[in-house]
């Protein structure tokens, strides 16, 4: 046989990407129901450790705080797996380059809601300000369409979005993405109607833009290994964070009097929610950090706006942000925008105590 007679036998090779497709399917399947396994059983399990395992009463401050811990450990760590792994695909369409297209050229009313709405879905957070701030004004983005961006990616953050809704129900969850959404927009509205680009360091406006890079075609397997990749990479650096929150939220949950808190951050004590946003600007930490503490704060008695307003100030107006923003902007500028994003997160406060 000759050596042009070869490929002839060899007709299945182009059928060969159909199981790689299917594989991909089948563990996706697999891991969905090994999630939903593990979800279902938490409850019972952390019932069971405590009580049968550890001999603890259940009913009494200790036993309350360790079944609080060990079902909630599981329970976010879990969440928060399957929010990163849809925020890793989500991020092969919103790379920094098409986010900065998207923005450019906007008129500004249109462009602030837009931009907030971005912010949701892309995950960019305080680490990446500097960049994307350069990015985005050098590309022609306006100021108050940029601080729309810059306070929405971090404050209405798609894990906390999950969390929220996987602990209190849609309900909470809606109100906190409601909430955030009219903060980021009133909040660039309100600096672009200010017109403070002279308070920009100059050397921003300089800056040459790079070409923005060809976005990356990707198949839905590639897509998918992203996905996992940023569970890799996300979860083993906000772990430490998750676990610590939770141990917080379990001594709240176990040891903090119900009245104590609830006299201190209920409806009636006026001053609570300035306190509250005053005491999450030093208390930086991540969306799955801080969530527990939420639900421990909300078990406890105190006000759903106060609890709201200490939320947003720990994710939305964290001290190393303000750091990290100083590259870029003057200290005046970084007042007027800290000053901004807090008068709207005291309205939400209060607003929330007052109808809720």
């Amino acid at each position: 046989m000759s050596s042009t007679d070869e490929p002839a036998c060899c007709p299945a090779k182009p059928a060969k990407p159909a199981p790689r497709a299917s594989t991909w399917v089948l563990a996706g399947l697999l891991a969905v129901g090994a999630w939903v396994g593990l979800y279902v059983c938490l409850e019972p399990l952390a019932t069971w450790v405590t009580g049968s395992l550890l001999h603890l009463d259940r009913g009494g401050r200790l036993g309350r705080a360790v079944e609080f811990f060990l079902f909630e450990t599981p329970k976010v760590l879990l969440l928060l797996t399957a929010v990163v792994f849809g925020v890793g695909v989500i991020r092969s369409f919103f790379t920094p380059e098409r986010t900065r297209r998207i923005l450019s050229g906007r008129r500004e009313s249109v462009g602030n809601v837009l931009a907030a709405g971005l912010g949701v879905v892309t995950p960019f957070c305080s680490c990446s300000a500097v960049p994307l701030f350069i990015g985005f004004v050098t590309a022609g983005v306006p100021l108050g369409v940029t601080f729309s961006f810059l306070v929405a990616a971090p404050m209405v953050n798609e894990v906390a979005l999950v969390l929220l809704w996987g602990l209190f129900g849609w309900k909470v969850a809606a109100i906190y993405t409601g909430t955030g959404l009219a903060i980021a927009v009133l909040a660039g509205w309100t600096i672009g109607r200010m017109k403070l680009e002279a308070w920009v360091e100059p050397w921003v406006y300089q800056a040459q833009v790079n070409a923005p890079a060809p976005d990356e075609k990707n198949t839905w397997g590639g897509r998918m290994r992203l996905g996992l990749d940023a569970v890799r990479d996300i979860v083993r650096r906000v772990w430490l964070f998750v676990v610590l929150g939770i141990a917080v939220g379990a001594g709240i949950h176990g040891y903090v009097p119900e009245n104590f808190l609830a006299s201190i951050m209920g409806k009636d004590a006026w001053w609570a929610v300035p306190v509250a946003v005053l005491l999450g600007v030093p208390m930086y930490s991540n969306a799955a950090g801080i969530i527990p503490v939420v639900q421990a704060l909300l078990g406890k008695g105190a006000a759903l706006g106060t609890v709201l307003a200490f939320m947003m100030s720990v994710i939305g107006l964290s001290l190393p942000e303000a750091i990290i923003l100083r590259k870029v902007l003057t200290v005046k500028l970084i007042a007027v925008f800290f000053g901004v994003v807090a008068v709207g997160i005291l309205i939400v406060g209060y607003v929330f105590n007052l109808i809720m």
